[in-house]
């Protein structure tokens, strides 16, 4: 006889009406904590959702795997071992390269020798993400302070770049050196406006069924024409993804930012490698904001580069505004991708991963069920 938690994904469990209370299995299919059952012989036998998500495979692909397989285990753990473990703000590794800190807890089953529960909890994760929710609200609250500065700002400055322009028409070389800085002062102070304007745009955009890897296509060649000329990009595409639910010209928008950031981290003569992969991860979902049903994100595009990355202590601000790690930035690019992906209920993401690491820009989007004609 062997232990089945097949319940974990409600298949075998009944519907809960007002005179019961959820049962253990639904218990573990809320629970968002990853927990994953392993039997005797140290193969996975069932996970949750949350397994799924923080381990970024689908149930299907973990069953049947060893642990050992799928995941690096924290120094001292032997999957030998049928007594309980316990490792905190531990390092973990995927078998996909992601790491990550986690608390790594393994619970004996009393009735059942040689099984057991394993839960994995990334609180570290879940910290940055639910910080990043957080923030969104007051975020909100300053995009129209910034709209109303970035319109009284921008008004005049037509008006001096025009003044300046007079000047240069009738002063002598000195002087219009003097007039050409301005005007180009100017222009710059303009484009600075125009990416806090992008940042601050409250317009709704309804998300749309699309063929994300046409999008892709299009950016690609948008890129190779015009700004990525340091870039070799590489695209791994997984042929039967379903439409996504997305408006286009945000996605543009978005990888356009992602690829020149790389572009822009190459030294002169040098060339940037950056893979473009897509994939389906079932199971993956999030309350994207509070107090709403949590919405399933299986559509996964991730933009790599072999760039040299944020410093540690800025990874977790990535996506902030005015944080930028170029001595030129202005901080908008990724704090605006991370706006529109939102606005499309979706997410997204900064590693280091692999090996050799790479800079890991991961979109987790909603799926839709028909392609726009």
């Amino acid at each position: 006889m062997s232990l089945s938690v097949s319940t974990l994904r409600g298949s075998a469990a009944p519907r809960p009406d007002v005179k019961t209370k959820p049962d253990p299995s639904d218990v573990l299919v809320a629970l968002q904590t990853a927990v994953l059952i392993i039997d005797p012989e140290g193969r996975i036998a069932d996970v949750n959702a949350a397994g799924e998500a923080v381990l970024n495979t689908s149930a299907t692909h973990l069953i049947g795997r060893e642990l050992t397989e799928i995941l690096g285990v924290p120094p001292g753990f032997d999957a030998a071992t049928i007594g309980p473990f316990a490792a905190y703000e531990v390092n973990l590794t995927t078998a996909r390269g992601a790491s990550f800190r986690a608390d790594f807890v393994v619970t004996p089953f009393a009735d059942w020798p040689g099984w057991r529960l394993v839960a994995i909890h990334a609180a570290a994760s879940a910290y940055r993400m639910g910080h990043r929710l957080e923030r969104a609200g007051g975020t909100r609250s300053a995009i129209g302070v910034a709209a109303m500065l970035a319109h009284e700002i921008k008004n005049p400055l037509s008006g001096i770049r025009g003044a300046a322009q007079l000047l240069e028409s009738k002063a002598s070389e000195e002087d219009s050196r003097m007039t050409r800085l301005i005007r180009t002062e100017v222009d710059r102070i303009a484009g600075l406006l125009d990416q806090m304007e992008g940042f601050t745009d409250t317009r709704p955009r309804t998300p749309a069924p699309d063929n994300i890897h046409e999008i892709i296509d299009h950016v690609r060649q948008v890129t190779q024409s015009g700004f990525g000329s340091a870039l070799r990009i590489v695209d791994s595409y997984d042929p039967s993804l379903p439409p996504v639910l997305v408006h286009r010209d945000s996605l543009v928008q978005i990888l356009l930012n992602l690829l020149k950031n790389a572009a822009e981290t190459a030294s002169e003569g040098e060339t940037r490698t950056v893979r473009i992969k897509t994939a389906y991860r079932q199971g993956v979902s999030l309350a994207v904001e509070a107090g709403q049903r949590r919405r399933s994100l299986p559509i996964e595009l991730c933009v790599m580069d072999d760039g040299p990355g944020a410093p540690p202590e800025l990874a977790d601000d990535m996506f902030d505004p005015f944080v930028s790690t170029k001595k030129s930035g202005r901080g908008l690019g990724l704090a605006i991708a991370d706006k529109l992906v939102r606005d499309m209920g979706g997410i997204i993401q900064y590693a280091r991963e692999g090996d050799p690491e790479m800079t890991v820009f991961r979109l987790l989007l909603q799926r839709a069920e028909k392609v726009k004609a």
